[in-house]
C-alpha cells in the first residue's frame, strides 16, 4: 500500500478521534465513570495529537514541514504518555502512600493561575489511584499509554513516508 504522509495523518486523526469518542461514549456516558484530573489531561494529550494530525493533513506540507508536524505530534504523544505513566504509578502505590483527594479539574482550572494549576493536576489525587476497569490486566491509563505509543509511532512513520 502506498501511504503518503497525508494519508498517515488522516489515519492518525481517525485513531485519535476514535479514542476520544470511545472514552466519552463508553467510559463516561455508558459506564458512568467521571474522569479524574489525569484522565482529562490524557484526553487533552490525545486531542493535541489529533490537532497536529489534522493540521498536517490540511496543510499537506513538503518534506521539511512534514518532519516538523511529525516531531510535533511525536512530542505531544510523548507528553500524553508521560501523564499516563504518572497515572499508572499512582494506581500502583501502596494504600498508605496514595495522595488525598483534591478538588476536581474544573475547580482547579477555574480558581488557580495556570502555573499553579498544572502541578496540582499532575500531582493527581486519590481518585486517580482507583482502577475502575481493566482488560487483560491493563487499566485505562495503561491502554492509554499503549495508544500514545501507537500515536507516537504513527507520527514518526511520516518521516519516511512520501509527500503527496
Amino acid at each position: 500500500m502506498n501511504l503518503t504522509a497525508r494519508k498517515i495523518s488522516l489515519l492518525g486523526l481517525i485513531a485519535s478521534i476514535a479514542m476520544i469518542v470511545f472514552a466519552i461514549a463508553y467510559f463516561q456516558i455508558y459506564k458512568g465513570f467521571e474522569p479524574c484530573p489525569l484522565c482529562i489531561l490524557q484526553r487533552m494529550g490525545v486531542s493535541a495529537v489529533a490537532i497536529v494530525f489534522l493540521l498536517s493533513a490540511l496543510h499537506n506540507p513538503s518534506r521539511v514541514g512534514n518532519a516538523f508536524y511529525a516531531l510535533l505530534g511525536f512530542l505531544a504523544a510523548i507528553l500524553g504518555g508521560a501523564v499516563s505513566i504518572r497515572h499508572l504509578w499512582l494506581q500502583h502505590l501502596p494504600q498508605d502512600a496514595i495522595p488525598q483527594c483534591s478538588p476536581g479539574y474544573d475547580y482547579i482550572v477555574d480558581n488557580f493561575p495556570l502555573m499553579d494549576a498544572i502541578p496540582m493536576l499532575l500531582k493527581g489525587s486519590g481518585e486517580c489511584s482507583e482502577t475502575l476497569w481493566s482488560l487483560i490486566g491493563l487499566s485505562i491509563p495503561a491502554w492509554t499509554l499503549v495508544a500514545f505509543v501507537f500515536l507516537a509511532v504513527i507520527n514518526l512513520s511520516k518521516l519516511w513516508a512520501k509527500t503527496s
